[in-house]
């Protein structure tokens, strides 16, 4: 799994512009072989945090060359961001919890436990 934390700052008065060309990129992320999920964040005190997933390297790849997102990424330089982050990193460890999948699990018996 490959994770993107992408952090940014916009400028003033473009971030329903730029929305609505992050939703695009989004669309067409979807399409890239490997995509997992896409989320964003918007802070109270300006910063916008986007989380992407890829099962793989090819995937995460594709979508970083993708000739629309390079074409959105020199624009939104040009004309959104006053700054941004990126970090790619490659999962280590997962851990899960879903109190509803919990629920309906049976309950091991200390005999029964590894």
């Amino acid at each position: 799994m490959i994770v993107t934390v992408f952090r940014s700052r916009l400028r003033p008065g473009v971030r329903e512009e730029y929305v609505a060309m992050a939703d695009r990129m989004n669309e067409i992320a979807r399409t890239m072989p490997g995509y997992v999920s896409h989320k964003d964040f918007f802070s109270d005190d300006g910063e916008r945090v986007a989380i992407v997933e890829f099962a793989h390297e090819d995937g995460q790849r594709a979508w970083q060359t993708n000739p629309e997102h390079r074409a959105a990424q020199k624009l939104a330089r040009e004309k959104y961001y006053t700054d941004y982050h990126i970090q790619v990193c490659t999962l280590d460890r997962e851990s899960k919890f879903s109190a509803a999948n919990a629920e309906a699990a049976p309950a091991q018996s200390a005999a029964t436990q590894p």
